[in-house]
């Protein structure tokens, strides 16, 4: 049975890096949230009122990524979703949707200590390799580690055998 593969954690945690490898071991191409958000929408970044603005097009990029996971699935084929959800009700509500439509899912988490995160972060920005996306600030790091509900018990009640906790 296919499997769509969920990769979550905080920012600089190594999701994009993790994801391109699964891909290559499973032979599926990884959708990873950032690269869709910076190349449909980086052009009409707005230089105020940010978070507002992105999380209308995160809604929309989640969606569609999901959408296409799922037609993979469909098919016959695994798939690889980063979607960034980083709020637990979010995540929640997604495993539940899955469980209904009885589709095999795995959940790849992958934490790190916050300032191995940002050393990581610090990294990407100079180096601008193979997982960089965009430039994050000091602040924006910190703003979205903040935003990040680790995985807790709520979460992996039930489906214990659906967690594989990693490191990049």
């Amino acid at each position: 049975m296919p499997t769509l593969h969920l990769i979550e954690g905080p920012v600089g945690a190594g999701k994009t890096t993790y994801a391109i490898r699964l891909g290559k071991s499973l032979g599926a191409p990884p959708l990873i949230l950032d690269a869709w958000m910076v190349k449909l929408f980086q052009p009409d970044r707005p230089d105020r009122d940010l978070w507002a603005w992105y999380a209308e097009r995160k809604a929309r990029c989640t969606g569609q990524m999901l959408d296409l996971a799922l037609s993979a699935l469909d098919h016959g084929q695994d798939a690889i979703a980063e979607l960034g959800l980083v709020r637990r009700h979010d995540r929640i509500t997604l495993f539940s949707r899955l469980e209904d439509q009885n589709l095999d899912f795995l959940v790849h988490v992958l934490e790190e200590p916050r300032d191995e995160r940002w050393r990581r972060v610090e990294r990407r920005n100079n180096e601008k390799g193979e997982t960089f996306a965009m430039l994050v600030s000091s602040e924006v790091f910190e703003m979205a580690s903040d935003m990040w509900e680790p995985i807790d018990p709520s979460e992996i009640a039930g489906r214990q055998e659906r967690f594989r906790f990693a490191r990049c």
